[in-house]
Parts: C-alpha cells; structure tokens; sequence
C-alpha cells in the first residue's frame, strides 16, 4: 500500500458576486482510503458540500461577494491498487454490459463517437480484442498527437484535437475515450491528482470497461497510473471540471501538488503492459 499526499491551492479575483462549484476533493473508494483531509477558504465563507451521482464525486459549492479568494485543499491519501494480469483481458459483448456502463458507449459533449466510427474500425477493427487493443488506441494517440500545454480550450473537442494534432491531458484522455466508445469500448474519464506529473498540475486519464471490470489508462504517459488519485468521474471533462463559475471571477493563481509519503514505494509503471490496475 502507498500513501499519498495531494493538494491544491486556487486563487481567484472575484469582480461581482459570484457562484463556485468546485471539484478537488479526492473520492473515497476501495481503491483509496482517505487518512485525512482538510479544505480551507479564505477569506472565510460558508461551505456546502454535496455528492453528485452513484460514483462518489465530491461537491464543493459557494457564492462570495467581489474581492480575492483563496480556496485550499490537501489529503493524505491510502492506495490500494489492484493488480491485474492483463494477458487474457478481452472485451465484454454488448448484451452483457451491466445497464450503468452502457452510458459510456455514447457521445458526450467533447466525446464525438459517432463521428469516428469508420475511422476507428479501419484504425484498430483488425486488431486482438481486449486490453491489447485500449492499449493500441493510447498507443497510437500518443503518436499522433503533440502535448502542448495551452494549446486548447474549453471548447475543443475530440475531433478538434485529431485536425490540429495537439492538445493537454484531458485532449488526450478525449480521443482515446471516443476511439474505444467508437469500437464498442465503454470508456469514461477521470480527473485527479497524479505524482510525478510534469508540471504539476490536475490530470485527465480515463477508463475502459473490459471483462467486466474498469481499467484505468494514461495515454499521455506522463504519470504513472499507480500514483493516480482520483477526485471525479464522468462521461468527459464536462463532468468533473476542477471549478465551475456562475458570475464574474478570474483565476489569478494554481498550485497543484502529488507525492508519495514514503518515496521508497515503488509505483506502478504506466508502460507495463503486462499487468495494470484495475479500478471499481
């Protein structure tokens, strides 16, 4: 087991009275154990935190009057990551996805499925089905696509970054989630802390539904999935967005930090193809 301490620490210029909803609490689950927590805002304002949906995702929402805010995070956090052999992983049939996953095989908002359903089969529709095909589709994301931060907004999409070729974590995370849904992969994206990110920031991987179970993928490489620290989950990055504004507010400063407590823990190796962690 790896312990795990994670934060953030957000700074906004608030120019009218303003709604916030905010999304950095880390989800607790069988896979990680909450130790401690604690969420700090200043100045001081009265906090409501709320659950959303059946997938643990954690709330924070407040409304401020104009001026600068400050709203801190940071947890100590147990990992328990499963250990999966991946070798005979395959992909289940249709008929037999559960009624909660069928939902990750459709479009979503940056997730353009629909629209790369020729362009997938003709991508990977030869290749073994399973794990060794979501690991082709990372694979040649990886490839094909240029991480250059700043290079996207908030309205691009999947099909966006596959034109310009470039784009950040959650891109990535995009055109990998659309091209398994594309195969009839239910695939879902996931927001976190990551260690060892570079630079520090929140990262965007996702999840494939496979062999009844999901499996966690980085395709940018740029974290190990083991050192992954879930905050959310959802169809895309329209779901689980670290701060979500109602009125007039500027982001004038972010910090973002994951490390383990204990650096002689080895973490999982994101290039292992050999074994990977699942995830509930």
């Amino acid at each position: 087991m790896n312990q795990i301490q994670v934060g953030s620490r957000i700074v906004y210029q608030v120019n009218a009275p303003t709604t916030f909803l905010f999304n950095v609490s880390v989800v607790q689950n069988q896979h990680q154990q909450i130790v401690s927590e604690s969420l700090e805002v200043q100045p001081f304002h009265r906090i409501e935190e709320c659950a959303v949906g059946p997938l643990g995702n954690r709330l924070v929402r407040l409304s401020v009057p104009p001026g600068e805010m400050t709203i801190q995070y940071q947890a100590t956090v147990n990992m328990n990551p499963e250990q999966v052999d991946v070798t005979n992983v395959g992909e289940t049939p249709y008929e037999q996805l559960p009624a909660d996953v069928l939902t990750y095989l459709n479009p979503s908002r940056y997730c353009e499925s629909d629209k790369l359903l020729e362009f997938a089969m003709n991508q990977f529709g030869t290749l073994l089905p399973g794990y060794s095909r979501v690991t082709a589709i990372c694979n040649w994301t990886y490839d094909q696509l240029s991480y250059t931060p700043g290079s996207t907004g908030p309205t691009t999409t999947a099909c966006d970054v596959l034109q310009q070729k470039t784009g950040v974590c959650r891109d990535f995370a995009h055109v990998a989630i659309s091209l398994c849904r594309a195969m009839g992969i239910p695939a879902r994206y996931v927001a976190g802390y990551a260690v060892n990110l570079n630079p520090p920031d929140f990262h965007g991987f996702f999840e494939a539904f496979l062999d009844g179970r999901w499996f966690l993928f980085d395709a940018t490489r740029l974290a190990p999935v083991g050192g992954f620290v879930r905050i959310g989950t959802g169809r895309d990055a329209a779901d689980v967005a670290f701060s979500t504004i109602r009125g007039d507010a500027k982001n004038t400063e972010m910090e973002v930090w994951a490390h383990e407590k204990h650096s002689g823990d080895e973490l999982l190796d994101p290039s292992n193809v050999d074994t990977a962690v699942s995830s509930a």
